[in-house]
């Protein structure tokens, strides 16, 4: 019998999020992807709090494709992040292929000056 694609992804997320735990010095880059925007948090585990969030939404008057915004997602981050004190974060896909807009987003993080 075949999964369905959201529980499939989810049973992928579940695998990933068993390796991958977020500290106050060095947090988890969690991102959600949806049909129109993006979403990326930094997310403290082991206090169960999320230190940061940006999404696509925030930038109104961006027009661009969707790849775009989500580079622009990833740079607000790593700008955000290094205010904040943080320069290394681990990086949760979220069950979703390193390809794409999740891609876009490691870039611009790393392009922003955070390290993974």
């Amino acid at each position: 019998m075949q999964l369905k694609k959201s529980s499939r992804r989810e049973k992928i997320r579940y695998r990933i999020r068993k390796r991958i735990i977020g500290t106050a010095e060095r947090p988890r880059l969690s991102v959600f992807r949806s049909n129109t925007s993006i979403y990326a948090q930094l997310i403290d585990d082991e206090n169960g709090h999320t230190l940061l969030s940006v999404t696509s939404r925030q930038f109104k008057d961006f027009k661009g494709k969707k790849v775009d915004a989500s580079k622009l997602v990833g740079t607000e981050v790593a700008k955000q992040a290094t205010e904040k004190g943080i320069s290394t974060v681990v990086f949760d896909r979220g069950g979703y292929l390193y390809h794409g807009r999740v891609k876009a987003i490691a870039e611009g993080a790393r392009e922003g000056g955070l390290k993974f």
